[in-house]
């Protein structure tokens, strides 16, 4: 509209030359000269080091370049494969899991509000624009390595994606040999790798960083509970509280949390010692009566507090009991049989709850606190309670901050590495476009003499790896938006 103007369309073209702004439909980009002393300071520093570190990288962005297509290759053909058999529903996402990661196509793959849940939006734009800067700073600083002129470095915004880019002089860089420019080209491959690597570092030692501020492997520290969670109420889990069992299950952090809450999901619910005398008093006459997929029930549908429990003993292999949950449960052994009961002689049942498929009555010790006695699905009490392995060591310091840090290395580890696998694959617009074109010059100009025929080799191949990313993209995307 302000182009369109005459009135206005000189001083709007001014406006944006002179804050190097470039606007266009979907996509903003500011460019600067302001680092461009900096950049020179970095290029210039320590030129034997420089040339070992950006010939690594150009060594490793070649061997990214053919590994990027075979896996690539793999991962197109095992998911077709997979979709093609007949497979349930629950399979879909383990596949969509495994197209993600080890592509790491997470870049392409998360939409916001669609499969990247809000509250990750601020980790996930940020690890974007920090991968895209350190790899436009590899590129930009290999050029200066290389003797090629560097005009200047910019950030764009493409529809709601941050990224980065730098400016170099294009004759220089046509002038230079192939090596040298496989060198500038690779080190923004190289430099996602790195970072990912240095992230991966940082994620591994974060134990030890923290440890003067805080300690691991007493348990899991809840950090957040949400509205809708079952785990939410007066006898529930807060924030602060310390998860240190799930049933008989020890938690010393998140991932014994997650494996805990996995193990009761997959095997069958376990049942609780309870003395025969105990039982006679505790039960009461009770109607029993069958749901819908099979299991008995024995209570009343208005009781908070009571559970059904089944129970075997010398003469009837299927009894039932109505019975006060936390009154059978507190202060008794987990069992699985009469057998595991029998101690000192006493007459004692191995009463297990007797619920619908999939739901399992959880015992969640959280000292000193009263235990949480949970009803329901394994993976609903892990989607709705938010933990953290690191306890503070003093009340002052945030519960948040550890996993904040936890949080945001590991999508710098994704994204940086969506960055470094995606740009190495042999695709038009991407620096596996360039990286092949100098490749097939330093390789290929002694074999196929006329240039020419290099370029229609070049042509072809990033023909088919366009051809070969677009379909992955297109088959992940897909899958979100089906799933």
């Amino acid at each position: 509209v302000l182009q369109s103007s005459n009135s206005l369309k000189a001083s709007y073209e001014d406006w944006l030359l002179t804050y190097g702004l470039t606007v266009s439909p979907f996509h903003i980009r500011w460019q600067t000269a302001v680092f461009n002393r900096q950049f020179y300071n970095w290029g210039r520093w320590k030129p034997r080091f420089l040339y070992l570190w950006f010939s690594v990288g150009m060594v490793f962005g070649i061997v990214a370049m053919f590994g990027s297509v075979i896996l690539l290759g793999k991962t197109l053909m095992q998911t077709l494969t997979q979709m093609l058999t007949e497979a349930p529903k629950a399979q879909n996402d383990r596949m969509l899991q495994v197209v993600v990661s080890i592509l790491s196509l997470d870049l392409y793959l998360r939409v916001p509000g669609v499969n990247l849940p809000v509250s990750q939006l601020t980790y996930f734009f940020s690890a974007i624009l920090i991968s895209g800067v350190i790899h436009e700073v590899g590129h930009g600083v290999a050029a200066i390595r290389e003797q090629v002129r560097f005009n200047g470095f910019g950030i764009f915004i493409f529809i709601v994606y941050p990224g980065a880019f730098v400016d170099l002089f294009t004759t220089h860089l046509q002038l230079i040999s192939p090596v040298q420019q496989l060198r500038i080209f690779c080190a923004g491959v190289w430099h996602n790798f790195v970072l990912g690597v240095a992230s991966f570092v940082v994620l591994f030692l974060l134990p030890a960083i923290l440890f003067p501020f805080y300690y691991t492997g007493a348990g899991a520290l809840v950090t957040e509970v949400a509205e809708d969670s079952p785990a939410n109420g007066p006898r529930g889990l807060f924030v602060g509280d310390l998860v240190t069992n799930l049933q008989d299950c020890p938690v010393y952090g998140v991932e014994d949390w997650n494996s805990c809450l996995e193990d009761i999901s997959e095997k069958s619910q376990v049942g609780y010692c309870i003395s025969a005398a105990t039982l006679q008093q505790l039960s009461f006459p009770a109607r029993v009566y069958s749901r819908l997929d099979g299991s008995v029930e024995c209570c009343s549908n208005n009781s908070l507090t009571d559970v059904c429990f089944s129970y075997s003993s010398n003469l009837d292999s299927h009894l039932y009991a109505c019975l006060p949950a936390r009154k059978v449960i507190e202060a008794s052994k987990v069992c699985r049989t009469n057998m595991d009961c029998q101690k000192d002689f006493v007459p004692s049942f191995c009463v297990t709850p007797s619920l619908e498929n999939q739901t399992r009555l959880i015992r969640v010790k959280h000292p000193p606190h009263i235990d949480m006695l949970y009803v329901g699905h394994p993976m609903h009490l892990q989607y709705t309670v938010s933990l953290s392995s690191f306890v503070p060591r003093q009340n002052f310091l945030s519960i948040d901050l550890p996993v904040v840090i936890e949080t945001f290395c590991k999508y710098v580890i994704s994204l940086s590495g969506a960055l470094a696998v995606i740009n190495a694959v042999p695709c038009f617009a991407l620096d596996g476009q360039w990286i092949l074109n100098s490749f097939l010059e330093a390789t290929l100009s002694s074999l196929i003499v006329e240039k020419q025929s290099r370029e229609l080799v070049g042509f072809l191949v990033l023909l088919a790896g366009s051809a070969l990313l677009a379909a992955n993209v297109a088959l992940g995307l897909w899958l979100v938006t089906a799933r």
